[in-house]
């Protein structure tokens, strides 16, 4: 497929039906019997519907508290033995460089826990200048994009890098460099993805109400990612939590189309449509002419839960690399796993460096 200036906005996906789950909150005692007796039918339809956002609130409450720290794979798995199925990528570079023999490698970083470290203010979340040249280079000799959960705008702005493909808001906004080298298809046209265009007045009527019902939770932040939104929590006092996820449920509640996720101490905000971060991967590779082919070999790295949907595009095609960056046992999909921003750096470094040897050993033939 070759896009020229294409809104892809897809009738047939609809909605998807499905909405976050979350751990099911376990049932207090049952009322004594008769209890109910003496309580018309309509109120006691009111209590039942009471009780079941009681047991949603908890069932967040636990979901949030689950996931900082990230979830385990097992309460009783470390990490040596979770090493054993999930190998460190820079152990394991020849394998990889291997398996790349006669295809093209094309690079998918996340950049929040993967280019830049987790900090308290995602305003603050910066990239050094060493990694902003590993990928710099990293992009000479691989196309290369960033998926992020983040606004394409606001992404752009931390990385600065005009070479590079960008995919914000979880992939709901896709956009190819406006320079961009003639890959496979020969097509440097900027190609733009916006499956969820139609959701903007939306999201942006959300974003005001939840401003305005976090406003009184101290460290409460609610970033506004375009196609969809983010509502921090790393700041907010545990026992703030409760109050915290109540808010954001009285507001989510009254827009059925839209659906609530999380990641790392964010809960986040998206509409209903089949569109992820797997799904934008898909979308890119087919742009850069590799939709069916064999000749390619994409590498995925990203820290979050977010992207484990990239993660199993990749596991499924039986094609490709996930790379999971975190210190801690996590169940996922990713064959591979560095532990922080800083193993990545030299993870694309080496992946420059091989890459510039080959060419030069290629050129003395």
């Amino acid at each position: 497929m070759t896009n020229q200036n294409v809104i892809v906005s897809d009738p047939r996906s609809g909605f998807d039906s499905s909405v976050f789950s979350f751990s099911p909150a376990v049932p207090g005692p049952l009322p004594p019997p008769g209890r109910f007796i003496a309580v018309p039918a309509k109120k006691s339809f009111k209590n039942i519907e009471s009780a079941a956002g009681d047991h949603r609130i908890t069932a967040l409450l636990d979901s949030m508290r689950a996931s900082s720290p990230p979830r385990r794979s097992s309460e009783t798995e470390n990490l040596k033995s979770w090493i054993v199925h999930h190998p460190s990528a820079l152990d394991m570079f020849e394998e990889i460089i291997s398996a790349s023999k006669g295809k093209q490698i094309i690079m998918f970083l996340d950049y929040d826990g993967t280019l830049s470290p987790i900090v308290d203010d995602p305003d603050k979340a910066f990239m050094t200048a060493e990694m902003r040249e590993a990928v710099r280079d990293t992009a000479k000799y691989f196309p290369t994009a960033i998926v992020s959960g983040r606004c394409r705008a606001k992404v752009f702005n931390f990385v600065k890098l005009s070479e590079l493909y960008y995919a914000g808001s979880h992939g709901m906004d896709i956009k190819a460099p406006a320079k961009g080298r003639k890959h496979r298809n020969g097509n440097n046209q900027t190609v733009l993805c916006q499956p969820a265009r139609e959701f903007l007045p939306m999201i942006d009527e959300v974003y005001k109400s939840l401003v305005e019902k976090t406003k009184s939770i101290p460290g409460a932040k609610v970033e506004n990612n375009k196609f969809c939104l983010s509502v921090h929590f790393r700041r907010v006092e545990e026992k703030r939590w409760t109050e915290l996820a109540e808010q954001v449920k009285s507001v989510t509640k009254e827009y059925p189309k839209l659906r609530l996720t999380q990641g790392r101490k964010v809960l986040e905000i998206r509409p209903s449509i089949k569109w992820d971060k797997g799904k934008a991967l898909e979308f890119l590779l087919e742009s850069l002419g590799y939709a069916n082919s064999n000749d390619v070999l994409p590498i995925y790295i990203g820290d979050d839960r977010t992207d484990e949907d990239a993660f199993k595009v990749l596991r499924d095609r039986g094609q490709g690399f996930g790379i999971l960056v975190s210190k801690a046992p996590k169940e996922t999909n990713a064959s591979y796993s560095l532990q922080e921003p800083l193993e990545v750096m030299y993870f694309l470094n080496r992946l420059v460096e091989w890459k510039r040897s080959s060419l030069q050993r290629y050129q003395r033939k």
